[in-house]
């Protein structure tokens, strides 16, 4: 049998069969050992074949080649990646400036893995309702900022229902990933689109101004205006996976357009001759915040922080 999976609990994996049957399977023992070298071999969006044996239980035999996926660096360092969901249409990457505050890497290093990976992002910048003058203007230059170098950019307000109006056309018909750090309001919005999802939300933990984990596995669920939404727990960092160092401004948007300008076409924008990019963070036309988060991620590499994929 052929299916999706819409849910993944670590232990079994829910199927949406072709036929619309939903099938409880497990993972073939021996389906780990080809080489799969993640804490996530199979994901919530991964479409599989599975087969059920004489006791019933269902197992999947097999993943369909990925369209694309969102993957970072595990936490848990004897596995090499840890791979978010697949065969996304888009991610809905849900920030906040206050309570808590998503840090500008975090930000650029997810666009940058999505931008590896093509994945279309929307930057969602919540919880407004939140913020004084000051904050808010801040608010909405990064809201420019990103809507310059091309991402959608809603800044919202579940609980004063701002902003929430624009999503249904964004993800009307896509299978949308919902992403970012605990305590943004990721569950609040899920509940705002579906409803019937009844996801558990929490406030703000005083003592570290962070959120709390209150999604635990990963789930799809139908958007009742069309499409599907994935919903993650929440992402406390963003380690970039299998990046090589000369390639890492290919995947900020404005920096590597501004590079064809760079006197030497190996330039990697630091204290070379000629610097396009230099130049332009100089001159203000690319932003320092992405500049720095550039000059962050290649300071990864040189640690040795990445590893080979498979």
């Amino acid at each position: 049998m052929h299916g999706q999976i819409v849910k993944n609990t670590g232990s079994w994996y829910e199927v949406k069969a072709d036929n619309g049957e939903m099938v409880l399977c497990k993972v073939k023992g021996n389906f780990r050992l080809k080489g799969i070298r993640s804490t996530s071999p199979v994901v919530v969006g991964d479409f599989v074949t599975f087969e059920k044996n004489k006791e019933g239980t269902a197992f999947i035999s097999s993943i369909d080649d990925r369209r694309n996926y969102i993957i970072r660096k595990a936490s848990n360092l004897s596995k090499q990646s840890h791979i978010l969901a697949a065969n996304i249409d888009l991610c809905l990457l849900v920030v906040t400036l206050k309570q808590p505050v998503t840090s500008a890497v975090f930000v650029d290093r997810f666009l940058a893995t999505a931008e590896a990976y093509s994945v279309d992002v929307a930057i969602i910048i919540n919880k407004v309702d939140l913020l004084d003058d000051e904050e808010t203007l801040a608010a909405q230059n990064m809201a420019a900022l990103y809507e310059s170098i091309g991402y959608k950019t809603i800044l919202t307000s579940v609980t004063d229902k701002i902003g929430l109006q624009q999503l249904p056309l964004l993800l009307t018909g896509k299978t949308t990933l919902l992403a970012g750090n605990s305590g943004v309001g990721k569950s609040a919005m899920l509940n705002h689109l579906v409803p019937e999802a009844n996801a558990r939300t929490s406030s703000i933990s005083e003592a570290h101004l962070a959120g709390t984990h209150t999604t635990t596995f990963s789930t799809m669920y139908d958007l009742p205006f069309g499409g599907n939404i994935i919903d993650i727990p929440g992402v406390k960092g963003f380690g970039t996976f299998n990046f090589a160092r000369e390639e890492v401004s290919h995947y900020f948007r404005e920096i590597f357009k501004t590079s064809a300008e760079c006197r030497f076409a190996n330039c990697m924008h630091l204290n070379e001759p000629g610097c396009a990019v230099v130049e332009a963070v100089e001159k203000g036309t690319i932003a320092a915040s992405r500049y720095n988060s550039y000059l962050n991620m290649l300071d990864d590499q040189e640690e040795g922080k990445y590893r080979s994929a498979f």
